[in-house]
This record gives C-alpha cells, sequence and structure tokens, in this order.
C-alpha cells in the first residue's frame, strides 16, 4: 500500500515581504490591467467527507443496509464515535485546520497533541530535532517534494481535549484519533478505505478507531439488534464487548474509549462500504501489526492541560504557549496563528472581491476549473438555498515567495447542513460536479500573463481540460461497485447516557435560566419524545432533571449571570462538567437504579456490574418494581391514543388560499361534529383582535373538552411551539392540517399549489383580512408566507410535524393527471421569488417603499400576475381536487384523529426501543384452548385452573429465548434474524404447584434452522400468585423433584405457532 509523500513548491522571491503583502488587501484587483490575462490556480489543502443525512427514515435506512449485505453487494461498517472537534493536519508546510478555520486554539490544540503523539509513539529516535524531521517530513513528503505534488496528503482526526470545551464526559487524557486519510492530487481528493487508514496509521503509527465490519444477513441484524439493546444504557465497554461479539471482523483502536475518554460513549456511526471491506481489511491485519510505542516511558514534557491552566484566561496567551511547546518539526512558523509583523492572521482577511475574481479567471488546470464550478454554483444560488461563506485570508506562508502573484488560502463554510442535501440534488443533475466537503479550505493563486504567455497557458490548459473530462467526468458514478445513494448511506446511533449529559443538561441550561420556569422541562420533554426514549427512562429522567434544575438555579441565580463578565450560561456551557459531574454523583449514589440511570461508572462501580445491578431490580419481564414516591407527569398528550376527556386543537400550517376557512366552516355545519360528543368552535385569525395564538391558549384552558379549530396559517416553528405548549399546560392534544403537495428541492410547496392558491386569493371578494381581489400586493404577500417555509423539503416538513404532533391529516389539493404547469405560470413566479430575494423582501405585509424603483417592479410584476393566473383560469381550477371531495377526505381523517384510531404513518420518526429480551409471544386464545384440552384429560388440573385467575395472567405469555441480564446483548441480539416470524412451539408437559404454573415448551425450525432458547429450561409461564415473579418459574423443574410442584405431560404433544419478536 503506497504512503503518501510530499514537498513546498518553490516559487521564486521577488521584492519585499511588505510590498507583497500590502498588495494582497489594497484595492480591487483589476482583469484589465495592461491588456493582461488573469490566471487562477487552485489546490484543495484539506477536505474531510462530505455530510451525509440520510433523505430516508432510520427505519428505511436499517432496511437497506440490511437488504445489500443480505444480497452480498455490501458490508456495514460501524466505528465509535468520539466526542471530541475535527482537526485536520496536512504536514509542516500544509497546514493545520479546524472544521471551518485555522490559526486559532483548535488547531493549536490539535499540533500539540498530534506531536506528543508522535513523541510517544516513536520515543527516543523522535526527541532528536533530526529525526523528528524525517520522519514527520517523510509521512507528509507529499506536501514538500514537488515532483510528488500530485499525492498530496491530509490526515483528519477527532480531537479529543478537555481543554475546548465539555462533551458527554471529560475525557481521561488528550488525544486524538485518525478518522480520514485524504489524497490531494490535480484531481478530486480520493478518500481511503479504512482497510487503508488502518494500514497507513499502522506504519507511521498513528492512533486508530475501534472498527467491526457486519458482512452477514446475521450480523447485520445483530447489530442493530445490540444497539436497540444498548441504545438507553450503552456505555464503552458493554457496547465494545457486545459489537465485538456479533461482528465478524472486530479491529479494537489503538486507543482504549474507556481507558482515554472514559465510560461515557457518544455513539456509533454505521456506514456502507464495499463488499471487498472484509477481504481487505484480513489482508491488512496479516500485514501490518500494532507496533508497540517506544515512547510510553519517555518524558514528553508538560501536558496541554498543565499548559492550559487555569490561570491563563486570554487565548491568545493559551496559543501563544501551546505553540512554544510544539517545536518548528511540526510546524516551522506561526504564520497562520499570529500572522506576519505581528499581525493577527484572522484579521488580515482579504476582500470578497477574491472571490470574484476567482471566478473570472482563466483555470490554469482541471481542478481550478472543478472548484471554480463548484463555488459558482453556491454563489449563483439563493442565499436562503445555500447559506454559506467564501472566506480568503492571505497566505503568509508564502509571502517571502511573492511575485506579481498573489496568493490566497480560501475557506468554504457551510452554515446549515441542509446545504449537503440541497447539493446532492445538483450533483444528481450535473454527475461531472464536485462533491461539497465538510473543513473545505482552498489555496488560490491569481497572476497575470502577457498576451503571447496568456495564449500558450490558455491552449495547454484547454487541452488538459479536455482529457481529463473526458477520461474522468464519463466515467461510471458507482464507487466500490455500490451506488451513489447507497455508497452515500450512513446512520449515527447515539446513546443516551451521552444524550442526558449534552442535549438535556448542557443545551438546555439556557431553558433553565429564562424567565418562565416551564421552559426547560418543556425542552427536555420535547427531546425526549423526539428521540422515542421508553415511558419507564421518561419518568425517571423527569426527576433527574428536575432536580437537576433546581440545583443549578440555587447556586446561579439570574442576577450573578448576568453581573459577571466571566459567568455567562454560554461559558457555563462549556464547562458544565464541572457542575454536572458532582450533582450527578451525589445522585447515584442515592440508589442503585440512579446508579444505572446516570451511568458514572468509572469511579464508582465497575461498568460490567451495572447490568447485574439492573436485573437485581427485574423480573423477567424486565418491569422496574414500583418505587415509593409519585412519578411527575411529563409527557404530552399523544395522538396515538387520543382520550375523548380532552380537547383537540386543529390548526394549518399552509398559506393563504389553502382554504382553510371554507374547511373550517364546513365542518361546523356537520351535524354530529366530529363524531363524539366534543363540542366544535372555531376562531378566526382575520376577524379575532388581539394576540391570536394566545387567545387560542385561553379558549383551550377556559373549555378544554372540546375541538378548536385555529383558522388561522401556522408557517413556522415558534407557532408550533406555542401549540406544544398549550397542549402540554391543558392536556389537549393537537393536529396539523396541510394541502397536499409534492414540494420542491427547497420548500415543501410545489409552484403549481403557490399557483393555485395565489389565484383563489385573487378571486377573493370582501375579505375581512383584506387579502383579496383588491389588494394591491396579494402577491407579495403570498410570497412571503411561501419563503418562510424555503429550506425544508417536503418529507423534512412532515416528519417535523409527525414528530411534534403525533399524526398528520393532509388535504387533497391537486389532481395527480394534471397537464404540466404553463411556461408563462412558472416563469411569473419565479420572477417573484427573484425580486424578493434581490429586494429581501420580509415577512408580513407591508408594501415596499412608496416612491422607490423597488415598489415600481413589484407593482409591474403585481400587474403582470393577475393577467397572467387570469389568462390560465381555467387551466388552474381544472387542476384543482374539487373541494367537497377534499373535504369528504379531511373529515374522515379528523374522525378518525378524534376517536384515536388514526397510527402515525411509517414516514414518521421510529420509536426504537431499549430491547430487554427476545421472547416467542403467544396468543391468549391458543394458550387457554391447550389448557382446556389438558384439563379435560386430569381432573386435578381442572381444579387448579378453576382456582386460579389465569385470564389476567396471559396478556404477556411468551416464551423466553434470552434476557440481556442473564444471557448478554449479543445473546438477545443473534434473534434478530428472526424477527417478526412465526415458530412453530411443542407444548410436552405442565408443570404447576400452589404458587405458580409454566408450560414445558420445544422450540421448532425457521427458514431451516432450530430456534434455541438461551433458557436452561424453555417454558412459557402461565400463572404466578401475588408476590411471586416470573422468573421463579424457572425452578419448577427443581421443586418436581424435591416433591414441590407437579408435573404433568401432555400427550401427544400439542403444536401453537407464536411470533419472535424483542421486548
Amino acid at each position: 500500500m503506497a504512503t503518501p509523500s510530499s514537498s513546498s513548491e518553490g516559487l521564486p522571491e521577488h521584492g519585499g515581504a511588505a510590498d507583497k503583502l500590502s498588495m494582497l488587501f489594497t484595492g480591487p484587483m483589476g482583469f484589465s490591467v495592461n491588456n493582461d490575462t488573469w490566471f487562477a490556480e487552485a489546490r484543495i489543502k484539506a477536505a474531510f467527507y462530505p455530510k451525509f443525512d440520510n433523505e430516508n427514515s432510520d427505519q428505511e435506512t436499517r432496511n437497506r443496509m440490511i437488504e445489500m449485505v443480505s444480497r452480498g453487494l455490501a458490508t456495514i461498517e460501524v466505528t465509535l464515535k468520539h466526542s471530541g472537534s475535527l482537526f485536520m493536519y496536512a504536514g509542516q508546510h500544509g497546514g493545520a485546520f479546524s472544521k471551518n478555520s485555522f490559526g486559532n486554539i483548535y488547531t493549536a490544540a490539535g499540533v500539540f497533541i498530534l506531536g506528543r503523539i508522535f513523541r510517544e509513539a516513536w520515543g527516543r529516535k523522535l526527541l532528536k530535532c533530526r529525526t523528528n524531521l524525517i520522519i514527520i517530513s517523510r509521512l507528509f513528503e507529499l506536501n514538500t517534494h514537488q515532483e510528488y505534488s500530485k499525492n498530496r496528503v491530509n490526515i483528519s482526526m477527532e480531537l479529543v481535549t478537555a481543554v475546548l470545551g465539555d462533551h458527554g464526559q471529560r475525557p481521561k487524557d488528550d488525544y486524538a484519533v485518525v478518522t480520514a486519510v485524504t489524497e490531494l492530487g490535480h484531481g478530486k481528493p480520493k478518500f481511503y478505505s479504512t482497510p487503508e487508514v488502518i494500514a497507513f496509521c499502522r506504519k507511521w503509527r498513528l492512533p486508530t478507531n475501534h472498527v467491526w465490519l457486519f458482512s452477514t444477513r446475521e450480523s447485520a441484524f445483530s447489530f442493530f439488534a445490540a444497539y436497540d439493546a444498548l441504545c438507553e444504557e450503552g456505555t464503552a465497554t458493554p457496547v465494545c464487548k457486545a459489537l465485538d461479539e456479533v461482528a465478524d471482523i472486530s479491529v479494537p483502536g489503538s486507543k482504549d474509549h474507556a481507558i482515554v475518554q472514559g465510560e461515557i460513549l457518544e455513539g456509533l456511526v454505521a456506514r456502507m462500504v464495499s463488499r471487498e471491506s472484509s477481504v481487505q481489511m484480513e489482508e491488512v491485519l496479516r500485514n501490518f501489526s500494532q507496533t508497540p510505542l517506544d515512547g510510553v516511558d519517555c518524558d514528553l514534557g508538560p501536558t496541554l492541560r498543565e499548559i492550559c491552566a487555569p490561570d491563563r484566561l486570554d487565548e491568545m496567551q493559551k496559543i501563544k504557549a501551546i505553540l512554544e511547546n510544539v517545536g518548528s518539526s511540526m510546524y516551522p512558523d506561526h504564520f497562520d496563528w499570529s500572522g506576519n509583523d505581528g499581525l493577527d492572521a484572522q484579521s488580515r482577511k482579504a476582500g470578497e472581491s477574491v472571490v470574484a475574481e476567482f471566478l473570472q479567471a482563466h483555470p490554469t488546470d482541471y481542478a481550478t476549473k472543478k472548484l471554480q464550478e463548484t463555488i459558482r454554483l453556491m454563489k449563483q444560488m439563493k442565499p436562503s438555498f445555500f447559506p454559506a461563506a467564501f472566506k480568503c485570508y492571505g497566505n503568509y506562508q508564502k509571502v517571502d515567495s511573492l511575485s506579481n502573484d498573489k496568493y490566497y488560502k480560501m475557506v468554504i463554510h457551510v452554515h446549515d447542513d441542509s446545504v449537503f442535501k440541497r447539493y446532492r440534488q445538483e450533483m444528481k443533475k450535473n454527475q461531472g460536479l464536485w462533491p461539497l466537503y465538510r473543513g473545505f479550505f482552498i489555496d488560490v493563486n491569481l497572476f497575470k500573463a502577457n498576451n503571447k504567455k496568456a495564449a500558450e497557458l490558455s491552449k495547454e490548459s484547454n487541452i488538459l481540460l479536455n482529457s481529463i473530462e473526458g477520461s474522468l467526468d464519463s466515467s461510471s458514478s458507482a464507487k466500490d461497485g455500490l451506488a451513489d445513494e447507497d455508497s452515500n448511506l450512513m446512520i449515527k446511533l447515539k446513546f443516551l447516557p451521552y444524550k442526558i449529559r449534552t442535549f438535556l443538561i448542557r443545551n438546555g441550561l439556557s431553558a433553565i435560566f429564562k424567565d418562565n420556569r416551564s421552559d426547560y422541562s418543556n425542552y427536555y420533554v420535547r427531546k425526549m419524545e423526539s428521540w422515542g426514549t421508553s415511558e419507564s427512562k421518561l419518568k425517571e429522567l423527569c426527576i433527574l432533571l428536575n432536580k437537576w434544575a433546581t440545583y443549578i438555579r440555587g447556586k446561579y441565580d439570574d442576577e450573578s449571570l448576568s453581573s459577571s463578565i466571566y459567568l455567562t450560561v454560554e461559558n457555563l456551557e462549556r464547562k458544565y462538567l464541572s457542575e454536572a459531574e458532582p450533582f450527578l454523583e451525589q445522585y447515584a449514589k442515592s440508589s442503585p437504579a440512579n446508579l444505572a440511570l446516570v451511568r458514572a461508572a468509572d469511579d464508582m462501580v465497575q461498568t460490567e456490574k451495572f447490568l447485574a445491578i439492573l436485573d437485581a431490580q427485574r423480573d423477567e419481564d424486565d418491569d422496574f418494581q414500583p418505587e415509593c414516591g409519585a412519578v411527575p407527569s411529563c409527557r404530552t398528550a399523544s395522538l396515538d391514543v387520543v382520550s375523548k376527556t380532552e380537547g383537540l386543537i386543529v390548526f394549518f400550517p399552509g398559506i393563504p388560499g389553502c382554504a382553510k376557512s371554507a374547511l373550517c366552516n364546513e365542518i361546523l355545519k356537520m351535524p354530529g361534529g366530529l363524531g363524539d360528543n366534543r363540542p366544535l368552535h372555531s376562531l378566526e385569525g382575520d376577524r379575532t383582535k388581539g394576540k391570536y395564538w394566545q387567545k387560542v391558549a385561553a379558549e383551550q384552558k377556559n373549555k378544554s373538552f372540546r375541538i378548536i379549530l385555529a383558522d388561522k396559517n401556522a408557517p413556522n416553528k415558534d407557532v408550533w411551539q406555542q401549540i406544544e405548549d398549550m397542549c402540554r399546560t391543558t392536556n389537549a392534544a393537537a393536529v396539523p392540517i396541510i394541502p397536499d403537495s409534492e414540494g420542491t428541492d427547497t420548500n415543501p410547496f410545489s409552484l403549481e399549489a403557490l399557483a393555485v392558491f395565489m389565484f383563489r386569493v385573487l378571486k377573493r371578494v370582501n375579505h375581512p383580512g383584506n387579502l383579496g381581489k383588491d389588494s394591491p400586493n396579494a402577491g407579495n404577500v403570498l410570497l412571503k408566507f411561501y419563503k418562510l417555509y424555503d429550506g425544508k423539503i417536503r418529507r423534512e416538513f412532515e416528519n417535523e410535524l409527525y414528530e411534534r404532533f403525533g399524526s398528520l391529516v393532509k388535504m387533497p389539493l391537486l389532481k395527480p393527471d394534471r397537464a404540466p404547469l404553463p411556461g408563462d405560470v412558472k416563469s411569473i413566479l419565479d420572477e417573484g421569488l427573484g425580486l424578493s430575494s434581490l429586494h429581501g423582501v420580509k415577512r408580513g405585509r407591508g408594501k415596499p417603499s412608496n416612491g422607490s424603483d423597488v415598489s415600481e417592479e413589484w407593482k409591474q410584476w403585481e400587474e403582470r400576475l393577475r393577467e397572467i393566473l387570469f389568462g390560465y383560469e381555467d387551466y388552474l381550477k381544472s387542476i384543482q381536487v374539487p373541494f367537497d371531495v377534499a373535504l369528504k377526505e379531511v373529515v374522515e381523517q379528523l374522525k378518525a384523529v378524534a376517536k384515536g384510531d388514526i397510527k402515525t404513518p411509517d414516514t414518521a420518526k421510529q420509536r426504537f426501543g431499549n430491547i430487554i429480551f427476545a421472547a416467542v409471544k403467544l396468543s391468549q386464545a391458543d394458550i387457554l384452548g391447550l389448557l382446556r384440552k389438558v384439563a379435560e384429560k386430569d381432573t386435578d388440573v381442572s381444579n387448579f385452573l378453576n382456582g386460579i385467575k389465569l385470564e389476567n395472567n396471559l396478556n404477556k405469555v411468551h416464551i423466553t429465548l434470552a434476557h440481556k441480564g442473564a444471557h448478554g446483548v449479543a445473546a438477545v441480539a443473534s434473534y434478530a434474524v428472526y424477527q417478526n416470524q412465526e415458530v412453530p412451539v411443542s407444548f410436552n408437559a405442565l408443570f404447576y404447584n400452589d404458587k405458580m404454573a409454566a408450560l414445558e415448551a420445544q422450540l421448532g425450525i425457521v427458514n431451516g434452522e432450530t430456534i434455541v432458547s438461551r433458557n436452561d429450561w424453555p417454558h412459557c409461564t402461565i400463572w404466578t400468585a401475588a408476590g411471586v415473579g416470573p422468573k421463579k418459574a424457572n425452578t419448577l423443574p427443581q421443586l418436581v423433584s424435591e416433591g414441590k410442584a407437579k408435573r404433568v405431560p401432555i400427550g401427544p404433544p400439542i403444536t401453537i405457532s407464536g411470533v419472535l419478536d424483542f421486548y
């Protein structure tokens, strides 16, 4: 396996450095100076993987992954998610970078930690300066020798340190693990496969992550089941142990998470890789062994924590102290942090004109052209579509070599993760488009050439571009035999102990210190519900988090937070573990259940004892024994089962013209309302004075037993949050009604839907809100509403409503067999959207300022909008679903909601419960029928069954196959491949005494394999006396041998079927 090699590109030195620096930052660069032509050469200096968030639900992603593995087309690769920050290093002359910046404390800390890793790995060899330089130069020789420039490399790492802010647990040591190795040449960046990364790191003694491969159907099913079994209590040691047992290949990391980070584990990252990965990994493990560290006993100097002592409050002081301890071998100069001549590098940001000049310059090679293409696409789109910044800085490392050329470092900073998803949509349209990377840094060189030289360069670059494009962009988009959508499949699986600390405790601090004390409880309940947290765990955490809020508010009141320049909520969040860990430790000591809840394993109890602690408090069905004290009510009413004693708020996340008022009026006229005895009440937004949603809340509070039709558009999360708060305070449920529309790449409503809404509004007469035929800016107003939804595709929009409110009603809008939208209609809508982006139209109904060119432009557009829409009146009427049909469908859906019959559709977020055991579930009717047959043949059995309340015990009748506490997570997970399949079960004997009764079972065959229970005695418990736990039934065979119970044979054995599932 080739090792990357590098060295710096030498450039002639002309003129003084100060003169060249001033050229970088003065005056706009013209492209017509002396009739010379500007050229551009760009090189990616660092790049991390593009961000992949699946467009499908987690369950759909799981299913697709399992399907690909089952068909032998791919392998699931799983790695640990360490809690740290992205750090990228491209060698002494390549640079150090954090996620969206450079020259900061993150990169200083990263260079320091990496240098320490080298010294620890290579020992005394590296303590000699010359040897140190040789090893590091060889590792990154691709960045230091021009002849190898096509193979430049950068290494990406997860940097974990206590000095950069707290995550789930303050790490025991400051460290880093390599997460990617990237070759950066003249073409598209090449990311090493994981086997190649392992080989590279073992050769150069760099730290690696723990990796598991799942290449069979059985192991793929078992992986996801193992996560589900551990999702609410998983920490590093039990998670790694379980995955080691179910994986086909396990490659331990050179850094043990439990030793360097601690037991609190953020999560796992699972992604699809090629089916050859297992073979490649086995070859790497044979050829590259883990080299012992030579410098473990060496004096490595002060640690990062010692350097960044609390008395160093100023960040620049910390950076300076860190860099002084780095040494020149890792970074020969400090220009990225201090600039030149004492100037701060970040403060000498070049003007935005540099980006425009770069895009106008003639590309000298293929890489430059493709990078221009990426940036041009993003710059040409609406800012709301691609919110990103292109920040340029002078390249201080090339100051002494400046001639008339101008060198910059460009940072592409994506502001919103949704950009990556939208960019991938553009890549589907343009197969030659390069990816958009996270941590995206480019070196840019702008230079002039005279006419003769320009012609030569143009000719050479065009020939090069054409030849490369012909060989690369026409190639298949498949990657390692996987289609793009499959190679990009990735899922992040986080664990509740980590989420308690980061999302509920740390991120909830701002809500704790708000004036409304209920804000925090609303915040954490909403979070846990979105995760699908189990009911029992949610109740436990409500108690914990309420006590945490009381504790931290008591220690830091509002006055102390506002009066201190150092003690702010933001600073408290950065170092929250200083308060949270002592609190959690005390809370954990109060009971074994609390200890298991917070998982404070490190110093208080060995982690492998946790399952035993939990198991001691659970019966076979894994229910916690009830504890004294009332559990606070903290869950919002769910529409999965709507009680008729509750109220119901019907609301409309839509746009004017979506027919909400017409719908509300018709519902009010219906005899019998929605089919139950709750009265209906409508509150029309255009006729309601004052703050509308406060009025709705007051109405619901005064008369909670009714259905309110909130006849007003509810277009954003602020309104949705208010509705959630109403539900929580009044014990009501809520259901959104939305127009059914396909949506666009950036908006949940299509342009056809927008055209219909505008047409309806412009046909209104005497509208109470003055938004109708006589409104001069009606089109403008609808565009404002439409743009409120920008940034969400249809699926995201629907899923968020599902997650918040539990169900969703769709109102039919457009006929499926309709004709396409006419070009004139599309053009006028596109023009209006362009005007709104150009002139920064903001929310509200105010007109643009009168007398301005903008106002006149809008006036002309409004006139043409009416002319075009009325000209296509027949078309716009023909594509709509008739109102009576839409009304009927909406009413049917609403009645189902009101009765509690509605179920959350498959597209909603799947709730993955915390798996405790695997079992074959049996029906009550089948077991009762079997027992009647046994009783008919045995009088004693008949008398026994008649003397107990058997029906009360048969609600959860099952045969336990494996229990997490008794048999381990891997044993439970091994049954995942048979989940939801029917299992034949033969019963051959009844065991009973005066305290319990059970049926002896023999499990049958599924898919050619016999199902085997991990219990020594497979059985089905059918009854226990009061105070006797179901687990006691395991002792019945022993009691029979002792004469303390009876065994009644069933001959011939009776076979019934059950379904295998997890509980």
